[in-house]
């Protein structure tokens, strides 16, 4: 009998360890495949082309990212389009600005400030 519970226990790490590293590997891989994410910062490549490559602010990245108008963006918070605009000229913004902006994009705040 406890040789039975002793085999049953090793079977059944085996299939739990077996199943956690295949999904460790899984995640792995899609990142590596599709390398849509920044590892350092967890912002997608996409966003930090058009930072870069565009001289966007990060504000306007996202919201191009996500596929958003700014009336879209400037209806969540609030403000006119135009007012929405200046923001996204500004290529600091204060730190209740970029909350606001942020939480209207539905990202954490500090991916805006890189």
């Amino acid at each position: 009998m406890l040789e039975c519970q002793l085999w049953l226990s090793i079977i059944i790490i085996y299939i739990f360890t077996k199943t956690y590293i295949m999904l460790i590997l899984r995640l792995i891989i899609k990142i590596i495949i599709n390398k849509t994410i920044d590892i350092e910062t967890g912002v997608p490549n996409e966003v930090v082309n058009m930072v870069f490559d565009n001289n966007y602010s990060p504000a306007q990245a996202w919201r191009e990212y996500l596929k958003l108008s700014q009336v879209e963006v400037a209806n969540k918070i609030g403000i006119s389009q135009s007012a929405y605009s200046q923001y996204e000229k500004s290529q600091k913004l204060r730190k209740a600005t970029r909350i606001k902006i942020a939480e209207a994009l539905q990202i954490k705040p500090e991916l805006l400030d890189f």
